[in-house]
């Protein structure tokens, strides 16, 4: 799968996106100044969100059209205000893609309805996201579809019956390439709440790529759902916390972002094959095991006992195994404290060795 060139999958580095949001505080130059911000990290993706308040919702301000949840960071406010705030204007997709492009950035958006999609077509984006709270907007899923284009889904708080039609529906209506991303539709989420071992069969359940749209605090989450399989990891960028907007309390600042761009890439590095015994870059610290050697001068025909021998570091001799084999046997010469013990040196000791137990040249 690949994105405006960019390869995704377990073979390649994270596909990390900066999720804009709102948090351009509806200031041009500022939106301008987070994709320098965002291409500056290593993220590979800058992301907008494409829709008008009427799009979205309709202009009440009483009833379940006013955020009434205590705990939530937007209590008390009209859904319609609150996204009056946080889209971003249509008129300002183009010059904010135009500098994406010019950083060697990759920018495209998450449409809300049938209209974004319309407009963002003529904006020739490269893919496609949707939100958590759409994954159940099938007219909207179709239409994305219909591009033909790569779609970033988040699942949220969706059953796996919901997803399995989300997908169903993707995939029906032309979608070939899709991820999908293990989301915790609050904001901010808890750890606690992240369930990253869903990861693994989410990818099982319905054959694709996975991720993660992290909300949570830090890179903790996103860094360990690498180890689980993540491709993707979404996470919001501004520029300063401190500086206010609709997103920012659970946003990341730009060293922030360019943490989790490294870490997670070595996340990833990490992750390697099932594999035993020592790696390529290993092989010399087998010399740094303990062996048998000889721990005081020893002459001919002597009897190796506990006081002439010990395990100690480097490696070049017989493993400590052995010891009770070699306890007892006579050296062939003389033999001078801190020489390595190997079968060629004891008498009547080389029918003993095999490929496997001689060491190299003890030399």
């Amino acid at each position: 799968m690949k994105i405006a060139g960019v390869s995704i999958g377990p073979e390649h580095r994270p596909f990390v996106i900066a999720e804009m949001s709102g948090n351009h505080n509806q200031s041009l130059d500022r939106a301008l100044a987070i994709v320098e911000a965002a291409a500056a990290t290593g993220a590979q993706c800058v992301k907008l969100q494409t829709y008008t308040a009427d799009t979205l919702t309709l202009d009440v301000r009483e009833n379940e059209f006013v955020i009434s949840d205590p705990k939530s960071i937007w209590k008390g406010r009209s859904l319609h205000d609150l996204y009056t705030e946080a889209h971003t204007p249509w008129e300002w997709h183009a010059p904010i893609m135009k500098r994406a492009q010019e950083l060697g950035i990759i920018c495209f958006s998450s449409p809300f309805d049938e209209t974004a999609v319309d407009f963002l077509e003529t904006l020739d984006v490269p893919a496609y996201k949707i939100g958590s709270f759409e994954c159940t907007h099938l007219p909207l899923l179709k239409k994305v579809a219909a591009t033909g284009k790569p779609v970033i889904l988040s699942t949220g708080m969706a059953t796996a019956a919901e997803i399995d039609e989300a997908v169903r529906t993707l995939r029906d209506n032309g979608c070939q390439d899709l991820v999908l991303l293990k989301c915790t539709s609050t904001y901010p989420s808890t750890p606690e709440n992240t369930n990253l071992l869903t990861l693994p069969h989410l990818r099982t359940l319905f054959g694709c790529y996975t991720g993660i749209s992290d909300h949570t605090l830090g890179i903790g989450v996103s860094v360990a759902a690498v180890a689980l399989g993540a491709t993707v990891i979404e996470k919001h960028f501004t520029l300063d916390r401190a500086e206010g907007g609709v997103d920012s309390s659970f946003s990341m600042e730009p060293a922030e972002m360019k943490a989790l761009v490294i870490e997670s890439e070595r996340a990833w590095q990490a992750l390697g094959q099932v594999h035993y015994g020592p790696t390529q870059a290993e092989k010399v610290a087998v010399t740094r095991r303990r062996s048998i050697y000889i721990s005081q001068d020893v002459p001919a025909g002597r009897p190796l006992t506990m006081e002439s021998l010990r395990i100690v570091r480097p490696g070049h001799g017989l493993q400590p195994k052995y010891l009770d084999l070699v306890l007892g046997r006579k050296m062939k010469s003389a033999t001078p404290k801190g020489t390595p013990v190997t079968w060629d040196l004891l008498l009547g000791g080389s029918e003993d060795a095999t490929a496997e137990d001689t060491p190299g040249d003890p030399s």
